[in-house]
């Protein structure tokens, strides 16, 4: 194996693009789009590439020879002979090994230093810099739910206002490819997950990532499989406002977001921006008679405010929901930390879509309307979606990843008309169900074919709807039990719907559901 103390001495000198990187030896965990573009950048570098992965893209093995990488592939319960005869200097992991994999635990107890993708795009931020001869801002985003709506919205701001901005990380592309483009940028909008800043917690780089701004949305139990339990997957999360520059943006409905901040080693100067629904202070961002203001970023602002845009307009647009209008909040005063006008959001609202299968209304036919929230993967998400559309009529269930949801069936049994139940974890669904909201007529979508449950599901859905009510997909839990995404999940729902209106079957809404599977 290397030598840790010559391979220690000769990390803490790259952290610029134009470092010698030629020859390091590393060792990249994981080849799906994360994986592959650390493999690309590392060779790109000069760097000898190890890539080790139970299985790989055919895109990306047949890309890996041309760029002159190395690969192995094969189980990864064991520490391959070939990792261990590589002797890496360093291993780049992406997100996905959680750190107790076998191979995350070797690293680690081998000495080998241990990054993450932002850590390498951190240290070669400055490939192409600006006309100031500075290498662009970062601007980071995370929490359980609303990040990659934020981070477009913060983007499209930044746009808006004139500026070079991308929307990179956990939202789709990889931070190393916008840092390669030969166009440059004047502002990253860095979305990461949990596992990301579990990976960026751990560093003790030289010149550590120290954002412009970063906001936590908000926190609740998620990806407890992953972390090992909420403690750690909160900590993992409070990196996010490491050595933040300029703003702190945190949700004052949420007080965990409160102690990140107040608890963070941030860069003196930086200040504390908070947002809510709620009458702003002095320092904060909300909502006063129906208008969205700024009362952070002006000069008078124990006086005074700036209209950003209104709760009407953004009801014309689809963005009135009361956790939409959390993150548009979180995303201007990312946007105003950065000097965008206020004029410059509102336009940019006013033409903003979110994503697919985010409160997506799919159809409205014989008086009920039909909602998508596939993206509501975890409770708290879908307790934001039951709370725009109270009295629903509620589909759930899926892959629950340990997460218990008994506490967001209680705190919602009153305002739900009805439930179906989905997915192979219906039991623990049902359960909660049983004991926490008997009262509540509950049906099982259960079908011979895995591709027939969403017909079934919206079969029984609008056997229960009637006139004025919404059926709203908010599965509260992850989709790969059934569907190969949530995306696959919400195609289907909609193309349900559609199907069950071309052939007029929902005419009979006002029948109950013949032979429900499981009554109230």
């Amino acid at each position: 194996m290397a030598d840790p103390h010559v391979s220690a001495e000769r990390l803490q000198g790259l952290t610029s693009w134009y470092a010698d990187w030629t020859g390091l030896r590393v060792a990249v965990l994981g080849l799906s789009v994360t994986g592959f573009s650390v493999a690309d950048t590392l060779a790109e570098l000069g760097a000898e590439v190890l890539v080790v992965s139970e299985g790989a893209d055919e895109q990306y093995a047949r890309l890996l020879p041309v760029i002159g990488v190395a690969a192995w592939t094969g189980p990864l319960d064991e520490v391959p002979n070939d990792l261990v005869a590589f002797a890496p200097d360093v291993v780049v992991a992406s997100p996905g090994f959680a750190p107790n994999h076998p191979l995350v635990r070797w690293a680690e107890d081998a000495g080998i230093p241990l990054w993450g993708d932002i850590e390498l795009a951190w240290r070669v931020r400055d490939k192409v810099v600006r006309p100031d001869g500075r290498p662009a801002d970062w601007v980071l985003i995370t929490g359980t739910n609303g990040k990659t709506t934020t981070t477009r919205l913060t983007a499209t701001m930044l746009v808006a206002g004139g500026l070079r901005a991308a929307p990179v990380g956990n939202i789709g592309t990889p931070v190393l490819d916008a840092i390669r483009d030969p166009g440059g940028f004047d502002v990253l909008v860095v979305e990461l997950s949990s596992h990301q800043l579990w990976y960026l917690g751990r560093q003790n780089s030289p010149e550590p990532v120290s954002p412009h701004a970063a906001v936590c949305l908000n926190l609740a139990a998620d990806h407890l499989e992953w972390h090992g339990s909420f403690d750690a997957y909160r900590d993992a999360k409070a990196h996010v406002y490491d050595r933040t520059r300029v703003a702190c943006v945190y949700n004052k409905a949420d007080a965990a977001t409160r102690a990140m901040v107040e608890d963070a080693e941030v860069v003196e100067g930086a200040r504390a921006i908070g947002f809510d629904l709620g009458v702003p202070g002095p320092s904060d961002l909300g909502v006063v008679d129906g208008i969205l203001v700024d009362r952070a970023f002006l000069e008078e602002r124990r006086t005074s405010a700036l209209e950003l845009t209104t709760v009407a307009e953004l009801d014309e647009a689809g963005l009135a929901a009361p956790h939409i209008v959390s993150n548009i909040l979180a995303a201007a005063a990312l946007a105003r930390s950065l000097d965008v006008e206020p004029a410059a959001i509102r336009d940019a609202l006013r033409s903003f879509r979110l994503d697919p299968h985010r409160i997506e209304i799919v159809a409205r036919h014989a008086g009920i309307t039909w909602v998508d929230d596939s993206k509501a993967t975890n409770p708290h998400a879908a307790a934001s979606s039951l709370a725009a559309y109270p009295g629903a009529v509620w589909i759930v269930g899926g892959l629950l990843k340990g997460v218990d949801i008994s506490e967001l069936v209680a705190a919602r049994a009153s305002s739900i008309t009805a439930a179906v139940v989905i997915g192979e974890d219906r039991s623990a669904v049902v359960d909660a169900f049983t004991r926490h909201a008997p009262g509540v007529p509950l049906f099982e979508a259960v079908a011979a074919q895995t591709e027939d449950v969403m017909a079934r599901a919206v079969e029984l859905a609008a056997g229960i709807a009637r006139d004025g009510d919404v059926v709203l997909l908010a599965p509260a839990a992850a989709s790969f039990d059934q569907f190969s995404s949530y995306a696959d999940r919400g195609r289907r729902f909609a193309a349900a719907v559609h199907d069950r209106i071309r052939t007029g079957a929902q005419d009979e809404h006002d029948a109950s559901p013949e032979s429900p599977d499981l009554g109230p």
